[in-house]
């Protein structure tokens, strides 16, 4: 290993360690990797096996047939209903008269007809109507008010329902009378969120009253809480923080999809590996579509000056792997979170492009400024690897994926009103003209839940980084 690579990499482990210590400051797991001295281990595959399966008794004579029994659908359980006090009900009444304060609009919570029934005094005809009242303006502000199908490639999975069912939420409100603090409890916790808050009360634009709604909601669409530590990309910010306690630790800059059928999808996932050296199957666009595949088979000279492996199967099909090297278009690191659309955060060789003040360019993956330096922080703290250890990895020029021990989420975003790496409140360009469905939304009626999660649209595999 020459002493010039070493050189360059204290560097970056420098770096790298820096960020560890102020995750650990900032409350995250302890990692005994920064504890410890360094070990120094050679380049290994951590791939964790897969026993084999035991194999299938095979049967030694015939199964009867037993004609299936018809099964009766259960019809759907009535909505819960909890009895109010006059006292709970006036509480829920002054909680829908505020809550304007939260972006969302008094008169989708039937205001009238919840103060007739109060003035009637204590009822079954209250509690039907409280209840669903309550419900309602509790799965606004758990779930986001904007319907599924504005929401436009939404593909992160919101864990509050589970979490805090409609039930539980109105048992806890009548049971400890305190209908106010059950549904303030349910507001996310991400900073911004208050941020936009505070925004919203002194706004006087409609224009921008609107923005800040639906920048207000984007919030309630993920989980209320993102967790200890986390990763989280704002597309149209074009950024990446690593984050911890809901306090930024790190931002880099980020390359992100191009608008289109490229575009980078809004995502929930976790990492899973940091892969050091990564290998890159070309996609069949390229490989098929472009004629990569018949001009590598043709010429292996040039396939293996450009460091491609390419091999044709007897079907006629072509495989393209890019080995790991300088020119990989997937730089030297890849953190692995996998999910439906191949979206991965990685390096690129072309580290230039982070300059660009427009970084919408990638065909949906995520490319990350000093992924080198994101790569170890995350290996040494997520995975217990010594610092040392990471730096062989990186030098060795060989493939090797570090599985992580510790969770650590990654939230891909759309928002288009929120903090920026100076941590001021500004307006980002609506990268993908996604703001005009949330905010057309607004306009209308409040729609029913349903019990959809995510989006119905098409899942297109992004895995072209180029």
């Amino acid at each position: 290993m020459r002493d010039s690579n070493r050189t360059s990499y204290a560097g970056i482990l420098r770096r790298s360690l820096l960020v560890g210590v102020a995750v650990l400051a900032a409350g995250s797991l302890a990692s005994p990797a920064l504890a410890r001295a360094p070990q120094q281990t050679g380049p290994v595959d951590l791939i964790a096996q897969v026993p084999t399966p035991a194999p299938t008794p095979q049967a030694t004579s015939p199964v009867p047939v037993t004609p299936p029994v018809p099964v009766a659908v259960p019809l759907p359980a009535p909505p819960p209903v909890a009895h109010f006090t006059l006292a709970d009900a006036r509480a829920l009444a002054a909680a829908i008269k505020g809550i304007g304060a939260e972006g969302l609009y008094p008169r989708d919570y039937e205001p009238a007809a919840l103060a007739a029934a109060i003035a009637k005094g204590e009822s079954p005809e209250l509690d039907q109507l409280a209840s669903r009242l309550f419900m309602w303006l509790a799965e606004d502000l758990r779930d986001g008010r904007t319907p599924m199908p504005d929401r436009v490639q939404w593909f992160a999975v919101d864990p509050d329902q589970d979490l805090h069912p409609n039930s539980a939420l109105l048992a806890q409100a009548t049971e400890t009378h305190d209908v106010a603090g059950v549904l303030a409890s349910l507001n996310p916790t991400h900073p911004d969120y208050a941020l936009l808050r505070d925004m919203l009360a002194t706004a006087k634009d409609p224009k921008q009253i609107a923005m800040v709604r639906a920048n207000m909601d984007r919030w309630r669409w993920f989980g209320r809480d993102l967790g200890l530590q986390y990763l989280i990309i704002n597309v149209p910010e074009q950024e990446l923080r690593l984050t911890v306690n809901n306090k930024i630790i790190r931002t880099y800059r980020a390359i992100v999809g191009k608008p289109g059928k490229t575009a980078t999808p809004q995502l929930a996932e976790t990492v899973k590996n940091v892969v050091f050296n990564p290998t890159w199957t070309v996609p069949q666009s390229i490989v098929k579509g472009e004629g990569l595949g018949a001009k590598l088979i043709g010429n292996p000279a040039s396939a293996r000056r450009q460091g491609y492996v390419a091999t044709k199967a007897a079907d006629g099909t072509i495989t393209v792997v890019q080995q790991p090297g300088e020119n990989n278009a997937l730089g030297r690191v890849k953190l692995d979170m996998p999910n439906e659309h191949a979206i991965y955060i990685h390096d690129t060789p072309n580290r230039n492009l982070f300059a660009l003040p427009s970084r919408a360019l990638s065909h949906g993956c995520i490319r990350a400024e000093r992924a080198t330096e994101l790569a170890m922080t995350m290996a040494i703290l997520g995975a217990d690897l010594p610092p040392e250890t990471a730096v062989e990895y990186n030098l060795s020029g060989k493939y090797t994926k570090v599985p992580m021990t510790k969770p650590w989420p990654v939230y891909v975003g759309y928002f288009t009103v929120a903090r920026d790496v100076n941590g001021t409140m500004r307006s980002f360009g609506d990268l993908y003209a996604r703001d005009a469905p949330v905010i057309s939304s607004f306009a209308k009626a409040r729609q029913l839940h349903t019990d959809q999660r995510k989006s119905t649209e098409a899942v297109v595999k992004l895995d072209n980084p180029l």
